[in-house]
């Protein structure tokens, strides 16, 4: 947990700390090990910390904290846990997929006061930035499938009625055709229609009305057919992409239309009352509509998004919306795993879900939800104060916040929405208690640290942010492996740079900065680690 926040509970002490990579059979921790203690270590390595100089420290260096799993609720930890044994994707990854289905599953049925005027949704929206590969969607699979059987189950039990209205619906549209049709052919012949326009006015109030089939899981769309989708279909979505297109993509996400785009996603978060208005088509409103946006994006197409409309992203809000993740990559450090015979957290964790959702939402006479008003216990609301005073207090010139201002500002609202998706989840009664708002703390500190961090690392130049990344990638291995020295051919196989010109590059970097060497063992290439860095952490 950030320094920021050691105040916020005095019952827990928070410490930096980087993000462990997921367990590896003993067998092949031994095996790599064993490889790399018989090669031969270089002469200026075996000279010991003693030959360096002192590495100098990345500018905007800020180490990834150990996500906060034992904040989760029990049982979402256990599935969590779970699915990353087998998944093997970085735990924040895998914890984010759990969160936004509690998200999408709970957000129809409750809304949450955290004070006298401050009342909003629960929804999240979650943002992970992370490669291709890094198996979001396994991930997404697992968490989801509640989601999807009961799409798939009430479409199934819909289909009568779905065939009914289209019935209802064509008889409808031929009685209007015919009334239309004869209005037109007698004031052709000068015959008065006063009755005929009576008729047309009382059928169009008997229009039948679709039946309303949950559809709440979209991955490809645009936020304009999103909205349309709320307003007519079901009031309660989720957008979960691999691909985060509505949003990063080419949807509707250019300079003229970037804008109305992100305005339109920024008031789906609030609740608030959204109007779409069009000149070739029925102008339309949604009201009383609620979303969940869990996105997977990659970094160069955040970077290249930031570089378009960064200003406009951020000067509106829209980032400051997200719970961001960027945890290092598994990639290279997951070995062939059998899936288990038995899943019993990961099926817990989907009947809850499945218990949820099969309550009936809470809708107006005219189809808009109407959801519970959960409120803060005294404790709870005190505990939430404190959050949001401890941030408030780091929003200062010279702060720790003070250069993620927007997303802090969001961050005690973030607080709030999550501690009720673990009130409702956990199946507590009442108003939500002090210990949801002290777990939903952590878990957001978390990702206010993880802003942080990610908007510090973007503001530099790409060949500086890839030596960010090697360095931390070798610092990290060679820990993890008990080693100071590695292949040069490994890094470029395993590690976060792909291409041959920009990892020589970040390397050449790091050894202007002492924070590597380049020696060669005979014919091999290795990249020694500056041994000072291995020491407290690599945290130089």
């Amino acid at each position: 947990m950030s320094k920021f926040l050691q105040s916020f509970d005095g019952e827990r002490v928070f410490s930096d700390a980087r993000l462990d990579i997921p367990h590896r059979p003993a067998a092949v921790v031994k095996a790599i090990s064993d490889f790399e203690q018989r090669a031969p270590q270089s002469k200026k390595a075996q000279n010991g910390a003693s030959s360096w100089g002192d590495p100098q420290a990345f500018s905007n260096g800020h180490v990834a904290e150990e996500y906060p799993l034992d904040s989760l609720p029990p049982s979402v930890r256990a599935a969590v846990e779970e699915v990353g044994a087998f998944v093997q994707a970085p735990v924040p990854l895998v914890a984010s997929a759990a969160l936004s289905a509690l998200s999408l599953a709970v957000q129809a049925h409750v809304d949450v006061k955290r004070a006298e005027k401050l009342t909003g949704p629960v929804g999240l929206f979650m943002a992970t930035i992370a490669d291709s590969g890094e198996r979001k969607s396994t991930a997404d699979s697992f968490f989801m499938k509640a989601i999807r059987d009961y799409e798939a189950d009430q479409a199934e039990e819909a289909k009568p009625l779905v065939k009914d209205y289209q019935a209802d619906l064509e008889a409808w549209e031929a009685k209007r055709a015919g009334i239309k049709d004869k209005i037109k052919s007698d004031t052709k012949a000068r015959k008065p229609t006063i009755g005929l326009e009576t008729d047309l006015r009382e059928l169009e109030h008997a229009k039948p009305v679709a039946p309303k089939v949950p559809r709440m899981i979209y991955a490809d769309v645009t936020p304009e057919s999103l909205s349309h989708s709320l307003a007519h279909k079901w009031p309660s979505a989720g957008v979960v992409s691999a691909e985060a297109g509505i949003v990063f993509g080419s949807h509707g996400m250019g300079s003229d239309s970037v804008m109305r785009n992100l305005a339109t996603l920024n008031q789906l978060w609030d609740g608030s009352t959204l109007t779409i208005d069009r000149r070739t088509s029925d102008s339309f409103s949604v009201k009383g509509a609620r979303l969940t946006v869990a996105l997977q994006v990659q970094e160069a197409t955040i970077r290249s998004f930031m570089d378009k409309a960064g200003t406009l992203a951020r000067g509106t809000g829209f980032l400051a919306r997200f719970l961001i993740a960027w945890p290092r990559s598994t990639q290279g450090f997951r070995p062939y795993v059998e899936a288990p015979d038995h899943w019993p957290h990961m099926s817990a964790f989907n009947a809850r879900v499945t218990e949820i959702l099969k309550k009936p939402i809470p809708l107006d006479d005219s189809g808009c939800l109407i959801p519970l008003m959960l409120t803060l216990s005294p404790d709870a609301k005190g505990a939430w104060i404190a959050f949001h005073d401890t941030v408030e207090a780091q929003l200062r010139a010279g702060g720790e916040l003070s250069d993620v201002r927007d997303v802090a500002s969001k961050s005690a609202d973030n607080v709030a929405r999550l501690a009720a998706l673990f009130h409702v989840f956990s199946g507590a009664t009442g108003p939500i208690g002090a210990d949801a708002i002290d777990d939903a703390g952590s878990i957001v500190a978390w990702h206010l640290s993880e802003s942080k961090r990610f908007f510090a690392e973007v503001s530099v130049p790409n060949d500086l942010a890839d030596a960010a990344k090697l360095d931390a990638w070798l610092i990290e291995y060679c820990r993890s492996e008990k080693v100071e020295t590695v292949d040069k051919s490994r890094v470029l196989q395993f590690g976060p740079i792909r291409k041959a010109d920009p990892m020589s590059f970040a390397l050449r970097s790091l050894e202007e900065m002492e924070r590597v060497r380049i020696d060669k063992i005979g014919r091999r290439s290795v990249v020694v680690v500056n041994p000072k860095l291995l020491d407290n952490g690599g945290e130089k």
